[in-house]
């Protein structure tokens, strides 16, 4: 592979997501996926706000919206009597500063054919069936060995490849953490006889543990949660006898373990890790794919800068905004698993997420904007979307009423509010956007 390359080791939503941000920044890259064909469940459902804009800027955001929808209403099934709850995520209205205020349903096998449609577009393409079997690294390249024997040579890795991930297990790192559930749950994708699909539907007092039924948006499938030993090898039959309803037939299904996990870095000389590779979750909140996805989008145009000449030192800021991020997250993830509770307000939605004690972060409080904080959306008189000119590789800069000036790096977050024209950023010209904007109340 010609010129400067970064070989990214599994295809997920966090491997695709890097990839994209690489090509569209004109980066080479390689996209390798040890399985024999791409991933085929629901698993990762719930798309939350901030990852909705990254898949905006990303230029994918209508084929998931029509992918998907909002979260149903959960119905409580009580012998002959149901009672029909709130639902785990909301139904606001967009804002001119939120575009994409709801946590948005769509299954991660249509999240990941979305993702590789336009990988496919951009002139990359995912290798299945091909594992990484030794990585050496000196200063200046990496070595990677595959299962059937070819070698390359890149100048940066990036292990995507999942809670049991080769790489990490080459760096000798571990995931450090506890299981918070004694017993394993199942999830799986079915088709069920005759259940309404207009609500997601829990039986409570099932021996064993809860049995869980969510409708999945644009399919003719439900996915079904429950602990492992409840329903045994006799999925089919246990649910039947607890909800009255026929499993026509099983689609996918997987076993976890609930945990919440973590390693002490993110990177490892030219070697980085990113999403479940990194930090695993339970589902409570969906908190996993989506911290994956911003794992990707905050080292791709990090990655592009440093290979185009930049100081490679700007990598190490990954670790250091990226790794507190993975901490706080796994902790409300545990707390939201322990709790059952379905009442999460704005705590899931990552949007305020920040790096305000990032050395990339400079400057002045805007109203209640800090630098380091996640730019919010605005319209220009124009008619146009802030977000529609913050679409591409390069950082912007936006002048307010008020004088200040705001520089927005390429993944969207504030690097400084001041008075000062900056003109470049990280050594790289920025583009100024015509226009001025009021944000002092906006977040």
């Amino acid at each position: 592979m010609p010129g400067k390359s970064v070989l990214i080791v599994g295809a997920g939503p966090t491997g695709l997501t890097l990839a994209l941000d690489l090509l569209r920044r004109g980066i080479s890259c390689r996209l390798i996926e040890a399985a024999e064909t791409p991933f085929t469940g629901s698993r990762g459902k719930g798309l939350q706000p901030r990852t909705l804009e990254i898949f905006d800027n990303l230029g994918i955001i209508e084929p998931i919206l029509a992918a998907g929808g909002l979260y149903p209403k959960m119905r409580i099934h009580l012998g002959p009597l149901s009672i029909r709850m709130g639902s785990l995520g909301s139904s606001k209205p967009a804002t001119e500063s939120i575009p994409y205020p709801n946590l948005w349903m769509v299954p991660q096998s249509r999240t990941e054919a979305i993702l590789r449609e336009r990988l496919h577009a951009l002139g990359g393409r995912v290798e299945f069936n091909c594992a990484i079997t030794n990585v050496q690294q000196s200063q200046d390249s990496v070595d990677a060995t595959f299962s059937n024997g070819e070698t390359m040579q890149v100048d940066y890795l990036v292990g995507c490849d999942g809670g049991r991930s080769t790489v990490r297990k080459m760096l000798g790192l571990k995931l450090e953490g506890e299981a918070i559930d004694e017993k394993p749950m199942i999830v799986a994708d079915v088709e069920i006889d005759s259940l309404d699909r207009s609500d997601w539907h829990i039986w409570p007092f099932v021996k064993g543990g809860a049995i869980g039924l969510c409708p999945l948006p644009n399919t003719s499938l439900f996915q079904l949660t429950a602990k492992a030993e409840a329903v045994g090898e006799d999925v089919e039959g246990v649910v039947l006898k607890a909800t009255g309803h026929r499993i026509e037939c099983v689609t996918w299904r997987s076993i976890y373990q609930p945990a919440v996990r973590m390693v002490n870095r993110y990177r490892v000389g030219r070697v980085f890790l990113a999403g479940d590779a990194a930090h695993v979750h339970p589902p409570a909140g969906g908190q996993g794919l989506n911290t994956g996805v911003q794992d990707a989008y905050n080292l791709g145009w990090k990655l592009a800068h440093v290979l185009r000449g930049g100081p490679d030192s700007l990598l190490d800021s990954y670790q250091s905004e990226r790794l507190p991020i993975a901490a706080a997250v796994l902790g409300l993830s545990k707390r939201l698993h322990q709790t059952r509770s379905i009442k999460r307000g704005d705590a899931t939605n990552q949007l305020a997420l920040h790096y305000r004690s990032s050395s990339l972060s400079s400057g002045n409080a805007l109203g209640t904007l800090l630098p380091g904080d996640r730019m919010p959306d605005v319209r220009f008189d124009d008619g146009s979307r802030l977000f529609d000119h913050l679409r591409g590789p390069r950082a912007s800069e936006v002048a307010t009423i008020g004088g200040q000036r705001i520089l927005i790096r390429p993944d969207g977050y504030i690097a400084h509010i001041g008075v000062k024209h900056f003109g470049e950023y990280a050594g790289e010209p920025t583009q100024a956007i015509e226009g001025t904007v009021s944000l002092q109340s906006r977040r």
